[in-house]
């Protein structure tokens, strides 16, 4: 498979992948999904089922060759920012709970990640030291996660054929 090259547009287009994505996955899950453009969080989920709604930030990332386990910067508390605040007063606007999706994709393949933001600050954040709290790719917290029933887990393989320019 080729090599990732990235475009100016190329941020753009990955980010609206990533919350398209989740918003799929979550539809298929029996929720009713909107795609938001508001302050804290991306996607607004509801499920009737279980009456659970869900304000989900998506942060969307892809790693180039040799950085495939390289961290996602998920909130951060620098230069007057609050992105952790940002959620949880958006997530009371619309009656819902806070959750964070974290998309990566490299070269040959990608994650998709959903869990909540009480479970992230539990088992995986939430350090006060820090100024961004992050998503760790490293294969010690991949299998971490995948041995954590409080967080969804998607991968995706891609296949490409004569998809080389």
């Amino acid at each position: 498979m080729a090599e990732i090259t990235k475009t100016g547009y190329f941020t753009k287009i990955i980010g609206n992948f990533g919350e398209n994505l989740v918003c799929n996955w979550l539809a298929r899950s029996g929720f009713d999904v909107a795609l938001l453009d508001h302050t804290g969080i991306d996607v607004l989920a509801y499920r009737q089922a279980t009456d659970e709604r869900l304000g989900i930030t998506v942060k969307s990332r892809t790693r180039l060759t040799g950085t495939e386990n390289t961290c996602v910067n998920l909130l951060s508390s620098r230069r007057g920012r609050d992105d952790r605040q940002r959620i949880v007063k958006a997530c009371e606007v619309f009656a819902c709970k806070p959750w964070i999706a974290v998309y990566v994709e490299a070269r040959d393949a990608a994650d998709l990640y959903l869990t909540s933001l009480a479970n992230f600050d539990a088992k995986y954040g939430r350090r006060p030291d820090n100024a961004i709290d992050t998503w760790s790719m490293a294969p010690k917290y991949r299998t971490q996660y995948d041995q954590d029933p409080a967080v969804k887990h998607l991968c995706i393989k891609f296949e490409s054929k004569h998809w080389v320019w």
